[in-house]
């Protein structure tokens, strides 16, 4: 029996209404988190609220990864990006090209998201990512 409806692959990403992150922030310093804590690994403070993560941001650092485990399909970009709220977060920049000349810091990007894959029963599972905002080939125009 098929899912119409696609299964998040971390459970800090949320897709309806909007696709976006959700990430516990400490409320004495204002660390983020993505997975649950018990402590702050800041200020050692226990009292979490968990809060929307901005979906744009900028690339801050890359990698173009070439040898990856068997089935994952090589080259892709592994990211940095710092969202406007100030949230860093690990994840892949989806572009078409990984050459790394096209790709440029401090790139302004959007979360996505796409299929990783479906199960035996149809299920979707739905990843993201980050696009660039403008065309990786194009200089940024000068202000």
């Amino acid at each position: 029996m098929s899912s119409d409806v696609p299964v998040p692959i971390v459970d800090y990403l949320v897709l309806e209404p909007e696709p976006h992150l959700l990430a516990w922030v400490c409320v004495a310093c204002g660390a983020r988190f993505f997975d649950r804590r018990n402590g702050c690994a800041s200020c050692g403070s226990s009292e979490f609220k968990r809060v929307q993560v901005s979906s744009t941001g900028h690339l801050r650092a890359f990698t173009v990864v070439h040898r990856a485990a068997p089935g994952i399909r090589v080259p892709f970009v592994s990211a940095i990006v710092e969202t406007d709220d100030r949230t860093f977060v690990r994840s892949n920049l989806l572009v078409e090209h990984s050459d790394p000349a096209q790709i440029r810091l401090p790139m302004p990007v959007r979360l996505t998201t796409y299929a990783a894959g479906i199960d035996s029963r149809g299920t979707e599972c739905a990843a993201f990512g980050y696009v660039p905002l403008e065309r990786p080939d194009r200089p940024r125009a000068e202000t």
